[in-house]
């Protein structure tokens, strides 16, 4: 498989740099067996790496340990996007990887989570929030939070890799075949295990949680959808009368993020804190875990907050 003709002259340009620097944009096998995907961040890398199997070179654009919100792409993750066959996103969750794709991407496949899931709406209280941060509008992305939308996601991704390596369509649909079944264990799993809980609310640092919601669970975030958005006074008074009448325990920051403001909040009031993964990156605490394994250890996290038995 040879590379593409890139979009753009400056990613012309780019790619040439790469290859005098000893880099390599291009993640074909010399025998041309190879194919390429571009993942925009972690939960969509990890449904794609699994779908695809080993015949696929899958690069996540958001690095271990970033805020996949704030991504701005560099030379190589530009030239990824272009030599690619298949760039998995979600449209407006990152506008650097949108404007990159639409500019770039030539004639690779573009497979946009948001336009093959049905994502849940915002409340007009966290659309507000957010305006302060990132507007993702009237749709909440934090799809993954909820197992069988990655399955979905992984189908989705199996139909599109089918397209382009049509060779290989039965083991796409049976590695998309196998994922659903984890995932559909791993639902059952936070049915259960949350299926009787001393109590059901929740607070964490932003909205990201809201797909558990379908778990019995109501989430109360301290900001909006985006992680460096600032509640207000009205907004923390609110909280604190909440977390006094629902007896809650537990304040609940995450990685990837400031917990200034959890542990503010649960300090002002002598609660516990503790993490609860949005799962939206890798960092250095969990490089050894994969998306199932988060997804574990944040039910347990949720178990012990609420008294669940």
């Amino acid at each position: 498989m040879s590379p593409r003709p890139l979009a753009l002259a400056a990613t012309l340009a780019s790619t040439a740099l790469l290859a005098a620097c000893g880099g390599s944009g291009d993640t074909s096998g010399s025998d041309g067996s190879r194919h390429s995907a571009v993942a925009a961040f972690y939960p969509l890398a990890w449904v794609t790496e699994e779908v695809a199997g080993d015949d696929w070179d899958v690069t996540n654009l958001t690095a271990p340990g970033s805020e996949p919100h704030d991504l701005s792409l560099d030379i190589r993750q530009t030239a990824a996007v272009a030599e690619a066959d298949l760039v998995v996103l979600e449209h407006d969750f990152q506008p650097a990887v949108d404007a990159t794709v639409e500019a770039n991407a030539g004639d690779a496949a573009v497979l946009d989570a948001a336009e093959v899931l049905e994502l849940m709406p915002t409340s007009d209280h966290d659309h507000a929030h957010d305006e302060a941060g990132h507007d993702h509008g009237e749709l909440d992305p934090h799809f993954w939070l909820d197992p069988l939308l990655m399955a979905d996601l992984g189908d989705a991704v199996a139909e599109q890799l089918a397209e382009i390596d049509p060779d290989r369509a039965a083991t796409y649909r049976d590695n998309a075949a196998a994922l659903r079944e984890e995932l559909e264990a791993l639902d059952q799993q936070y049915a259960d295990g949350l299926a009787e809980c001393a109590r059901t609310t929740t607070v964490v640092s932003h909205e990201a949680f809201s797909y558990l919601s379908r778990y019995g669970l109501q989430f109360e975030a301290i900001a909006g959808l985006s992680p460096d958005a600032e509640p207000t006074p009205a907004d923390l008074a609110r909280l604190q009368e909440l977390i006094r009448e629902e007896g809650i325990t537990t304040v609940f920051s995450e990685r990837l993020a400031s917990s200034k403001m959890a542990d503010s909040l649960a300090g002002d009031l002598g609660l516990a804190t503790a993490v609860l993964d949005p799962i939206e990156g890798l960092s250095d605490d969990t490089a050894d875990d994969d998306y199932l394994s988060l997804m574990g250890h944040n039910l347990e996290a949720l178990r012990k907050a609420n008294g669940c038995r």
